[in-house]
Order: C-alpha cells, then sequence, then structure tokens
C-alpha cells in the first residue's frame, strides 16, 4: 500500500521545512523561483492533491479565482486562459469561466457573481460594450472595496489597477514596419472603431511607421471595422478607394484572412502585389492559404502573469502597488503573405 502524500512527506522527500513547501505551493514572493519550481515538480510527480476544503476553512477563502473573458472561440483568450490555469492549478486554486459575449449587461451580472463570495478574485478583458458605453461603474465597486481584480488585454485606462498588456502602439509599428521592410509603399489598415483602445493604439503605431518611412498616409486607406455589421463588405472598402494597397495590416486574425479571401477573389496575387499581416498568432493565421504573417500576442505568457500578479494580490495585499503595469513582448512571425516576392504594378486604378 502507498504511503499518503501529504506536506510532510513532500518536505521530507526535498530535504526542506514544512513551511518552505507551503509557501511554494501557494507561490509565495518569499520563496526563490528555483525552490519553487523544484517544489512543484515534485509534488507533481508524487501526485499531492492538496485538500481544498481544508485550505479554505484554515485561510477563509474560497481557494477559487474567476476569469471574464468576451468570447471563447478565439485562440488569444483561450490560451490566455490555459496560463490562467497552470498558475491556478500550481497554487492549489480553481478557475471559474464566464463569458460577457462582448455585452455591458452579461459583464456586470458576472463581476456581481464572483464577487458575491464566489470567488477570492477576478480576471478580466473588458468588453466591448463598456468601452462604447464607457461604463466601469462595476469594476470601480470592486477597486474601491480593495477586492483582487486583474485587467489583461482591454484594460480600462481610466481605473488604477493591476494590468497585463502588450505595447500595442509598438505592436501596430512593428507590423507596418515589416510590411515596409518587405517592400511596400501604399498601406492601408483594418482597424476598430475608435472607443476599443487595442485598435486605436495599433493604428497609433501605424501612422508612427508611416511618418518614420516618410511614406504616404492615405485617410481612405484607414477602415474602421463596426462588428455590429456585416464585416466582409466594410473589409472591401479597403479595395475600392481608387487607390490599391500593397500592404494591409489588419488589428485581428479575423480581418487579416477576411482580406487576404477577398484580394484572392480579386485576382490579387499575395505576396507578390499585397502583403498581409495580422495580429495574434492564432489557428486562422496558420491554415488559411497562404498563411498569414502575425503579430504574436503571446496570451499564454499574458495569462500566467495575470495569474501570478492576482494571487500574489489575494495573499499578500500590502506587498504590491495597486496599480502596476505587466507588459508583454511582442514578436512578427513571418509567413507567406508577406514574403518578398514583388511585381510592378501600377498603384492608381481604374474600377
Amino acid at each position: 500500500m502507498s504511503k499518503k502524500v501529504n506536506i510532510k512527506t513532500l518536505a521530507a522527500d526535498l530535504g526542506v521545512s514544512v513551511s518552505t513547501v507551503s509557501k511554494s505551493l501557494k507561490n509565495s514572493l518569499e520563496i526563490s523561483k528555483e525552490t519553487k519550481e523544484r517544489v512543484w515538480a515534485y509534488a507533481q510527480k508524487m501526485n499531492y492533491k492538496p485538500n481544498s476544503l481544508a485550505l479554505s476553512l484554515r485561510n477563509k477563502k474560497t481557494m477559487t479565482i474567476g476569469i471574464i473573458v468576451p468570447e471563447l472561440v478565439h485562440h488569444f483568450f483561450s490560451r490566455v486562459i490555459s496560463g490562467v490555469e497552470q498558475v491556478a492549478n500550481h497554487n492549489a486554486y480553481h478557475l471559474m469561466i464566464a463569458l460577457s459575449n462582448d455585452r455591458l449587461d452579461k459583464e456586470k451580472q458576472d463581476v456581481e457573481m464572483f464577487a458575491n463570495g464566489r470567488v477570492d478574485g477576478i480576471i478580466v478583458s473588458v468588453a466591448k460594450e463598456s468601452f462604447e458605453k464607457n461604463d466601469f461603474s462595476h469594476f470601480e465597486d470592486l477597486v474601491n472595496r480593495n477586492f483582487p481584480i486583474v485587467f489583461f488585454d482591454r484594460v480600462p485606462t481610466s481605473i488604477r489597477a493591476l494590468k497585463v498588456i502588450i505595447d500595442d502602439i509598438f505592436g501596430g509599428y512593428q507590423a507596418t514596419k515589416h510590411l515596409i521592410d518587405q517592400g511596400a509603399k501604399t498601406l492601408g489598415i483594418l482597424t476598430t472603431p475608435p472607443h476599443i483602445t487595442v485598435g486605436v493604439d495599433r493604428q497609433k503605431g501605424f501612422l508612427k511607421a508611416l511618418r518614420t518611412s516618410q511614406l504616404p498616409i492615405y485617410n481612405q486607406l484607414q477602415i474602421s471595422i463596426n462588428e455590429k455589421y456585416p464585416i466582409v463588405k466594410q473589409v472591401e472598402k479597403i479595395f475600392s478607394q481608387g487607390i490599391l494597397p500593397d500592404g494591409i495590416f489588419a488589428v485581428n486574425e479575423n480581418y487579416a484572412a477576411i482580406a487576404l479571401e477577398i484580394a484572392l477573389e480579386k485576382g490579387i496575387k499575395v505576396p507578390e502585389e499585397l502583403k498581409i499581416i495580422g495580429f495574434t498568432d492564432g489557428l486562422i493565421s496558420k491554415t488559411t492559404r497562404p498563411r498569414l504573417s502575425t503579430v504574436a500576442q503571446h496570451g499564454f505568457a499574458m495569462g500566467t502573469s495575470a495569474a501570478e500578479m492576482l494571487l500574489s494580490y489575494i495573499e499578500n495585499k500590502n506587498m504590491l502597488e495597486f496599480d502596476r503595469i505587466s507588459l508583454i513582448e511582442t514578436n512578427i512571425v513571418q509567413r507567406e503573405s508577406t514574403e518578398k516576392k514583388r511585381n510592378n504594378y501600377p498603384v492608381v486604378y481604374k474600377k
């Protein structure tokens, strides 16, 4: 009969104190990263299962965290959830997932449900409708109550809180500079409405790259997509402005894939005549033909960072600055849609 594995067993086998094992499993800042990784690895090997009920009663916590995302079908959000879940599991926490469906009323319901004793803290990417209506009162209430919350990706700039983001301006600059370096000179962008900050910031990076490269800025090639209306018809506008772009930056991979499909239907060769780059290295970018170049957003890293910040805040509220930002680096993933194959053709054309 195998012996029962508990914290004392782990401590004895590893040659460390019970306190060190306990703090390591809780991801305490007092324990070095190397020690925590050694304890986690051995605990997993020994199939150690913490007594969640005992932990909850002892700590007066639910040992559960919540995450609210706009949607689940998007590869980026599924990767974020995977990162959060890994850190939660390492720390004997459970994870509850809620979908706002980009609606303000649903987001408020989710926040109320979680904050009403269901979880010890919340990780959230804010719904588009919350930005559109500029209503963050439900989050402001949590912050005023010192309820642990971490925002990621889509974050309300008016609220002082813990946040995990990328530098969207730099990401937009990276993408546009890549198109320019690959030979594009007449560039367009498929972006979001002005109330979506990530799209606005990526567009700022797009314009910065054009200015620093001393290339012309065509206002008619800057298309804002309102997803309340048919997206394909809006994307088509970038091909009907009297000026044919030879480079398109789309602020997400869905817009990029639609632009690619429309271009191919029109007989435009990609990448010879048109180069396209998207944002977020998801399944769509890897399965189009030609495959799409993209800016990698690293959702898994964003998820682990958000979860680590939240758990540190839950465990050590006085040890963190309340207004703190974790910045995740982006990088270009080049594929066939921006390869340096080029045919000379007139930029201005007649319909």
